[in-house]
């Protein structure tokens, strides 16, 4: 049971010792100059990445505009269509209602 004690004695004095010794390294001025640059890369990185996502988001503007704009002059296109077939077919009834009303008159 005593050696039991003193292991875990002897393991939670290593960490301890193991904790002091890793603050000390990561507090030291080498540490913080790696540190600093890892975060000046990072901030790099980031200005990169910004950059190209507003080149994406003006191309997906640019390509939605001219969707807009084929879809407007497609349904441009299909209202004329209809409206020429209106037209061959209007004189068609008017014809034929000329054509009705001489029928009954006779």
């Amino acid at each position: 049971m005593s050696d039991l004690k003193w292991k875990d004695a002897g393991i939670f004095a290593g960490g301890v010792l193991l904790g002091t010794a890793g603050l000390r390294i990561l507090a030291s001025k080498d540490a913080k100059k790696v540190y600093t640059s890892c975060t000046a890369a990072v901030l790099r990185m980031k200005d990169c990445v910004m950059k190209t996502v507003d080149t994406v988001q003006e191309n997906a503007g640019d390509i939605l505009a001219e969707a807009k704009q084929i879809n407007e002059a497609r349904a441009c296109a299909d209202e004329a269509a209809i409206q020429e077939d209106f037209r061959e077919v209007e004189p068609e009834s008017e014809e034929e209602a000329e054509e009705e009303s001489e029928e009954q008159e006779a």
